[in-house]
């Protein structure tokens, strides 16, 4: 079986608007300097003194040791990505159970542009060190599987992970800049302790292909600043993580990813291991569908 082209895990219309969306993002992002640094500030909130942008070495530490503490966990996964642009608006939703550390799991991920009433998906299977993945519906018939290592998986947009693995936004998070702490919430709930920090650009393109890495990089150096990317987390009483939400808005587009982890600690099924997946190489799979 030949190796497909970067791009072929979606549909044609799906790949046009995601390009149009990351051109608006792109171009929104080297506006001007100006706007940028506004747009870094941390937004007000009505958690009082404790909501002071001011940079907290123990507020740091507090979400290094919950994002170590939560990736050797398993989590039940309800992840919604929205991709602002103007005119076009895109969401996807990444759902399933993943044991972190044991490496295995399954993840489906739907993307769904406003008012095409369309839908694209795509089966993930982690098992082995390993990521399985196909869509399960195709234009031109190909639903079969194929499969690359997970520690040699990409991103190619800003705010995905590669193969929608998780535990890449925590390995983020736990990388947040001048943290601070928002104040107490409850989320689901349960009480928690919210917190909120910067991505810088090291972080921002962790395991970014070469090519968008440089595209980004190009930005960041024109804007004169890192991106407006920042970072919030909930860390439930256990210490363990139970929300995230990384968020870029860059006048009028903008893309934010929320990730809830729920059933923390639960036993995880080993999925069966699909047959006569095709081995493809990182290089080859770079639609939004698998980050």
């Amino acid at each position: 079986m030949s190796v497909a082209p970067r791009h072929a895990f979606l549909g044609r219309e799906v790949r046009r608007s995601l390009v149009l969306v990351s051109a608006v993002v792109l171009s929104c992002a080297a506006c001007s300097t100006d706007s940028a640094e506004k747009l870094h500030r941390p937004a007000k909130t009505s958690a009082g003194p404790a909501s002071s942008p001011s940079a907290s070495v123990d507020s740091g530490s507090v979400v290094r040791a919950a994002a170590a503490a939560t990736a050797k966990s398993s989590a039940r996964i309800d992840q919604k990505i929205e991709i602002r642009a103007d005119g076009t608006n895109m969401a996807l939703a990444v759902k399933g159970s993943v044991d972190m550390p044991g490496g295995k799991g399954r993840l489906t991920v739907n993307l769904s542009s406003q008012g095409s009433g369309k839908t694209v998906s795509l089966d993930e299977v982690f098992t082995g060190g390993t990521v399985y993945f196909r869509m399960p519906e195709e234009k031109n018939g190909d639903t079969s599987w194929r499969s690359l290592p997970r520690d040699k998986a990409e991103s190619h947009y800003l705010l995905r992970s590669p193969v929608n693995d998780p535990e890449h936004v925590l390995r983020q998070v736990e990388r947040m800049r001048g943290v601070s702490k928002v104040g107490e919430e409850s989320v689901n709930g349960a009480p928690t302790v919210h917190y909120r920090g910067k991505l810088d650009h090291e972080t921002l393109t962790l395991r970014m292909a070469a090519d968008r890495r440089a595209k980004f990089t190009e930005v960041r150096d024109k804007v004169g600043s890192d991106l407006p990317a920042v970072a919030d987390v909930w860390i439930g009483r256990d210490g363990r993580i139970v929300r995230t939400r990384l968020d870029c808005a860059m006048g009028v587009a903008g893309i934010t990813a929320t990730m809830n982890l729920t059933d923390l600690g639960k036993p995880v099924e080993t999925p069966t291991v699909p047959e006569d997946a095709a081995a493809v190489p990182p290089n080859a799979v770079g639609g939004p569908l698998t980050g």
